[in-house]
């Protein structure tokens, strides 16, 4: 079931923090640059522009093995995972 959550903390270019879970939101099928790799900055500060200390809607589909959600995002009626897919790891 999809929610409103507001975005508190971008952790990366595909993972995000929001007001009301304990654990960090995984964006579903993105997968951006970790920390000290090439084009991390431009996907962190990408989603940060993004979503960042707003309102979006979260649709978990799946838990990862650390129980993190995977979920589908939209900021409206805009696929946030869509939108950061152009910043994927090579």
């Amino acid at each position: 079931m999809a929610r409103k959550e507001r975005v508190t903390e971008i952790i990366d270019g595909d993972t995000f923090l929001t007001s009301v879970r304990k654990k960090p939101v995984r964006l579903n099928d993105v997968n951006t640059p970790e920390k000290r790799q090439q084009g991390y900055q431009d996907a962190k500060k990408a989603l940060e522009k993004l979503i960042g200390d707003k309102q979006v809607t979260v649709d978990t589909v799946a838990r990862d093995k650390w129980g993190r959600p995977i979920a589908n995002v939209k900021l409206g009626n805009q696929s946030v995972n869509r939108t950061m897919k152009k910043y994927q790891k090579k």
